[in-house]
């Protein structure tokens, strides 16, 4: 059995898609899950209650972590540490191996230009270091016996949903005619993950004994494009007109008074007014698997819009 808890999330959609190459004994976890494939056994819980956690796992051989919390550091500091500690000593009781599908919040802000599996940790925002320490308990049941884990780790997102920045900002206002917007600088690199690569990298990981023990990064565009670069590419995508508009930071805290969500983006801002470039060479030499190119990834994206 293989259970995907946060089964309705971008990834874990991607994830359950892919997991059917595998395996037809396939349960997706969520408050209120829906079939992906015919076989799929739908699984409602509220992951927040440790005895519903357990339930999910229980019968499971493997477990992927791909819930998503709401994007509130309050939110957060109440319901990921105790989360993933519930789903670590579920997969000890249960014998289950864990799969954490995990972000680069905990990166160093100095170093992400060229981020690896080895760059220096070093949260300098709330969630960044919630984040670090749910990464360190999940690596430290490995190294302790308790459970086999590894982690996926994921730039930002390139997908059909609101969580990925480059849809909700270009994408979408093109869509409408209106000018793409960005945050903080328009000339920095950017490079994103595209979300069905995603999902299966992250089953074909949970998939193989020796890939436990490790963090590896998820197929990402190599490219070295800025925000710039991607409007220009997705405006002669949908034949809208290439108008770019920059949110500078100084902007952030008025807007924040009136956009709650500003609060919540502008501790992250740091990922936008410098080159944030995510390098996946390690997974891609490891497994012979090369990211979507980035024309299919913006094709996709616009056919879904």
């Amino acid at each position: 059995m293989h259970t995907i808890l946060g089964a309705g999330g971008a990834v874990g959609q991607e994830l359950a898609k892919s997991l059917i190459d595998y395996s037809e004994n396939i349960r997706l976890v969520q408050r209120n899950p829906v079939k992906i494939n015919d076989t799929d056994e739908v699984f409602a819980a509220n992951l927040t209650h440790p005895d519903e956690v357990n339930a999910a796992v229980r019968g499971s051989e493997v477990v992927y972590v791909t819930i998503g919390f709401p994007y509130k550091t309050a939110v957060w500091k109440q319901l990921w540490v105790p989360f993933i500690e519930h789903v670590i000593a579920s997969c000890r009781r249960h014998k289950a191996k864990l799969v954490f599908f995990d972000n680069v919040y905990m990166y160093d802000r100095d170093h992400l230009d060229g981020m690896t599996e080895e760059t220096p940790i070093r949260p300098t925002s709330e969630k960044g270091k919630i984040r670090e320490h749910v990464a360190r308990l999940v690596q430290e049941a490995h190294e302790k016996g308790e459970v086999d884990t590894l982690i996926a780790r994921a730039a930002d997102f390139m997908c059909t949903t609101p969580n990925s920045v480059p849809y909700s900002t270009i994408v979408e206002n093109l869509k409408k005619g209106k000018p793409a917007q960005w945050l903080a600088a328009k000339n920095k690199v950017h490079n994103f993950t595209f979300t069905p690569d995603a999902g299966a990298a992250v089953a074909l990981l949970g998939n193989t004994d020796d890939a436990f023990g490790e963090v590896w990064h998820m197929p990402s565009n190599p490219e070295r494009l800025t925000a710039e670069d991607w409007t220009a590419k997705i405006a002669e995508a949908f034949g809208a007109k290439n108008k770019l508009q920059v949110l500078p930071t100084f902007m952030m805290t008025p807007l924040g008074w009136f956009m709650p969500v500003m609060k919540e983006i502008k501790e992250m801002i740091y990922q936008y007014d410098r080159d944030y470039h995510f390098d996946s060479s390690k997974f891609e030499k490891r497994f012979g698997m090369a990211p979507t190119p980035i024309e299919d990834q913006i094709a996709y994206m616009v056919e879904h819009a």
